[in-house]
This record gives structure tokens, C-alpha cells and sequence, in this order.
């Protein structure tokens, strides 16, 4: 899976990790493991990310072609 958190992050007033992290009740290391595609958020993290950063869940996170493998 793929996201494009960072880029709404810088989109949407230049928000630090910390200042996300901070919004949706996570830490920043959950944000940096997310950005890097280390950890995928659950659900109810996608949609609070999501919502803070005023876009659909389908914008931050998507599937690449092996997802479907």
C-alpha cells in the first residue's frame, strides 16, 4: 500500500508529524512508520487522518499492482 500523507501534510499548512500525530492521537513514530510504508493505519486511523486532513481516505492511501497478488 501506498500513501500520500506526506504531501497533504505540506498541503494542507506544512503540518509536522508531530503536529498530525497530535491531532488524530498517535505518535509522530506512528506517523514516520506510516509515511515510509512501514505500518498500515486501521481503519479508524485512515478515516481520523483522513478528516484532519480534509480529503477521502482513497486520496492518502492506495493499493499498488502486487497488492492484488
Amino acid at each position: 500500500m501506498k500513501t500520500n500523507l506526506r504531501k497533504y501534510r505540506f498541503e494542507r499548512g506544512e503540518l509536522s508529524q508531530q503536529e498530525l500525530a497530535d491531532m488524530v492521537g498517535v505518535s509522530r513514530q506512528t506517523i514516520v512508520a506510516i509515511e515510509r510504508g512501514d505500518y498500515s493505519p486501521s481503519v479508524k486511523l485512515a478515516l481520523l487522518l483522513a478528516n484532519r486532513l480534509e480529503t477521502k481516505v482513497e486520496e492518502l492511501f492506495f493499493l499498488e499492482e502486487k497488492d492484488y497478488a
